[in-house]
């Protein structure tokens, strides 16, 4: 586990984040429009090309589901005990990175280098769970920290995301297949999704002025996805392990969702509904920064106290 070289996915998150940067400061990218076209394009394109290839089945849909549940129980009960201290916006962008994390730019490679291929694929429909919480249930968190019951929902039902879940479903149960020129070129969006959602961290910060450090609201986000989402996951492969027994490759897929950075997702709905995007930057970045440090020294903790070796 420790010597896994982490330093290769890292640097290319950070090179892109860079690249963000410089073309906010040099270029003045607008990048509203980018974080538009990630929500109701690309990432929709992403997510159906990954779960029909997935060849989903009750098992696997299992995964989504229940890691789809507990990222919303997460969101609720955070966003329960943090609106009573932080203002209505703050409050929901720190519920939805509670529920939520860097599952798919940085935790998809990773997965890769530690699991075995059914390890991957049990993952990846973990991944999937977490996604679909991320424009759903926490969507509607965020857009309630500005908008009323009715508009988040309306926002909801316009996210196209949704329709792609379902539309990957039946697509995999018809008797044809998607034609593999299609596929091949869905593929392309999924490099764009990565590129441009790591990108969009650094135009943020091209903006962003001291004022928008916030050390309480800093601590709040690490405490989130590196106190609570190890601790929990941790207890979940415990549970699991004692009662319905579970294999240690899926044991080791849940626990990598725990000590995963911050989702760049979370500066993506922040920028579209306009939830203090520069806040959920500083978060994402500094989380992403110290992954290397912290995902080792826990992954080698927490598999030793699952029993995974």
């Amino acid at each position: 586990m420790s010597q896994v070289d982490l330093s290769q996915p890292l640097w290319m998150l950070l090179i892109f984040v860079a690249l963000g940067w410089l073309c906010a400061r040099r270029l003045v990218v607008d990048p509203r429009p980018i974080a538009t076209l990630l929500i109701y394009l690309i990432a929709p394109l992403t997510f159906f090309r990954g779960l029909y290839l997935g060849e989903p089945s009750p098992a696997l849909l299992g995964l989504t589901a229940g890691m789809f549940a507990l990222a919303s129980v997460l969101c609720l009960a955070t966003h329960a005990i943090v609106r009573r201290y932080f203002a209505p916006q703050e409050a929901a962008l720190l519920a939805f990175s509670a529920g939520t994390g860097n599952t798919g730019y940085f935790g998809l490679p990773l997965a890769m280098a530690l699991l075995p291929p059914e390890g991957v694929a049990a993952y990846l429909f973990c991944l999937l769970g977490v996604t679909l919480f991320e424009f759903s249930v926490g969507f509607y968190i965020s857009a309630r920290g500005q908008f009323s019951v009715r508009e988040s929902l309306g926002k909801i039902v316009r996210l196209p995301l949704l329709y792609a879940f379902l539309a990957a479903l039946v697509a995999s149960r018809l008797p044809w297949s998607v034609p593999g020129a299609v596929i091949e070129g869905l593929d392309y969006f999924r490099a764009s999704y990565t590129v441009l959602g790591m990108m969009i961290i650094g135009m943020t910060l091209g903006g962003v002025s001291m004022r928008a450090f916030d050390v309480r609201f800093l601590g709040a986000s690490i405490a989130a996805r590196y106190v609570m989402w190890p601790l929990v996951m941790l207890g979940l492969v415990l549970a699991l392990q004692t009662t319905i027994g579970i294999s240690s490759t899926l044991a080791g897929a849940l626990l990598l969702l725990g000590v995963v950075p911050m989702a760049a997702n979370v500066v993506v709905i922040a920028m579209e509904l306009n939830i203090r995007p520069a806040k959920g930057a500083i978060a994402v970045l500094l989380t992403t920064v110290a992954a290397p440090l912290i995902i080792p020294p826990y992954l080698g903790i927490l598999w030793r106290i699952a029993g995974l070796g």
